[in-house]
């Protein structure tokens, strides 16, 4: 595309020479000369030092907020007031518009957002429409499967991940919308055409993140007052959400709730269930006029508003709520109170549960299933505020019956200085044991489960690494726990 092509979706001051460009990128190692460098001011680093790197790769052209020294003659600076702005909107205009072509979904919220965003997807590619999905489990579509960094990623990958699904076929693409991705500008330039608001929680908030619940607040509000959505679809139960949509200009607004009948969709008539295979919840969808039996294979009461929410908005593409409650019965979610049943029965549950709030709420939910024992298996990440730490422990110490404290993440701190954060809100050390190696952890937690227990894996969920010390090891949960499921299948062979 033409440079000046390019730069007329932008405004901006400098002169440069015409030139064909090929990619928009703020990484200097993927700059090359038929890119543009934008130089974004992160939070531990400036793009601006790195402006040298990229034109020494060949990249001639430049995006900046401030002045950039040492750079030759013959390269061209562009100055502009937001670049992350100005990268959302050159990746978009580079890709082809995608997100005009794709009917795209945006789901904000403290806790949902990816389970309802899987929920979506695989309803929609049941009630065959092609579709793809962008978040904390990564990017899927068709056969495609990328891991991402970022719930959201940052907007020159996100376009890109667009573009290819465009090329691919898909209709429809349910993506995660993060309050740092609102507040950085990843989502610039995108379309949406439904725009879902699950509930609002005290996280995220802290260094390097939110401020202040104000300032979290008014980055979620972002998505529906300045994108303008067609529809938006929200929790009626919740009670953030009239100051959430207090300013919202949608034609549409379609609103769910487990509490009451008079929402859109409704949820009545909730109960749990228990088999040798599963823990799920069963319910009664009131849509359209019609009382709808669902069944779903996914451990929690509060997964039936991910559920309502996901039938509401297949009906945005013309499902009908008879056929995507039907498909909610195959429903799976990778990391999202993913069950794994042991030889002897014990239930094992891997949540990305992560956060003081989300870690109580999973575990009152699994407390309604009636375990002997309720064990919670937990750690915290390295390089956050402590007040996380105490938060998680404190759930865990309320909710539990028996916690392992364990690692998480833990990057360049100690696991075991990140547990004596947890265990400080613990009264007595028969409540827990502190097993630094979460593998361990997890063996050990299967050798103490018994048949009628339910242990909590959480904080990893879907994750298949640990960061320690800066690298990423594989690492995913389910693996050890089918080697553990394994070994006891050896245990019950007979003596030869």
């Amino acid at each position: 595309m033409k440079l000046s092509r390019l730069l007329s979706k932008i405004e901006y001051s400098g002169d440069y020479s015409e030139r064909d460009i090929l990619r928009v990128t703020c990484n200097s190692r993927e700059a090359d000369e038929k890119s543009i460098f934008v130089c974004i001011e992160g939070f531990t680093t400036d793009g601006h030092i790195f402006a040298k790197d990229a034109y020494f790769n060949g990249c001639r052209v430049f995006v900046a907020s401030k002045a950039i020294s040492d750079l030759p003659s013959d390269a061209s600076v562009l100055y502009v007031k937001d670049t992350r702005n100005a990268l959302a909107l050159l990746s978009c205009e580079l890709c082809g518009d995608p997100s005009g072509k794709l009917f795209v979904i945006g789901i904000t919220g403290t806790k949902g957002k990816t389970t309802t965003a899987l929920m979506i997807k695989q309803l929609l590619d049941a009630s065959g429409i092609k579709s793809g999905y962008i978040g904390s489990n990564g990017v899927l579509y068709g056969s495609q499967k990328r891991e991402t960094v970022n719930t959201t990623p940052e907007s020159y990958k996100l376009q890109k991940y667009l573009r290819d699904m465009v090329r691919d076929g898909v209709r429809a693409v349910a993506l995660e919308v993060s309050s740092q991705a609102l507040t950085l500008s990843r989502v610039s330039g995108v379309k949406f055409d439904v725009a879902i608001f699950t509930n609002l929680g005290s996280d995220h908030i802290g260094p390097n993140e939110h401020k202040s619940a104000e300032e979290y607040f008014l980055a979620k509000k972002k998505l529906f007052d300045d994108y303008s959505p067609r529809t938006v679809i929200a929790n009626l139960d919740d009670a953030a959400t009239p100051d959430m949509l207090a300013d919202c200009r949608a034609s549409k607004i379609r609103y769910y709730s487990a509490k009451c009948d008079n929402a859109d969709y409704s949820a009545a008539s909730i109960r749990l269930y228990r088999t040798q295979k599963s823990l799920g919840v069963r319910f009664t969808c009131l849509a359209e006029g019609k009382s709808i039996p669902c069944s779903l294979p996914v451990a929690g009461d509060f997964n039936v508003y991910n559920a309502l929410a996901a039938v509401a908005c297949a009906g945005e593409l013309g499902v009908k709520s008879e056929d995507a409650c039907a498909a909610l019965a195959d429903i799976r979610a990778e990391g999202r109170f993913e069950t794994v049943i042991m030889l002897n029965g014990a239930c094992f549950v891997i949540d990305y549960a992560h956060n003081g709030m989300s870690l109580e709420a999973v575990l009152n939910a699994l407390r309604l299933y009636n375990p002997e024992r309720l064990i919670c298996l937990f750690g915290s990440v390295g390089g956050r505020t402590r007040v996380r730490r105490v938060q998680l422990g404190r759930a865990a110490a309320k909710c539990a019956d028996f916690s392992i404290l364990t690692s998480d993440n833990p990057d360049f701190e100690d696991p075991q200085a990140i547990i004596d954060d947890i265990a400080t809100q613990f009264e007595g050390e028969e409540q827990f044991i502190s097993i630094p190696d979460r593998a361990e952890a997890i063996r050990y937690a299967v050798s103490i489960a018994g048949e009628k227990d339910i242990v909590l894996l959480a904080g990893k969920g879907h994750e298949q690494y640990q960061k320690i010390c800066g690298v990423n090891k594989y690492f995913r949960e389910r693996d050890i726990l089918e080697d553990c499921i394994n070994g006891q299948k050896l245990a019950m062979l007979p003596n030869e």
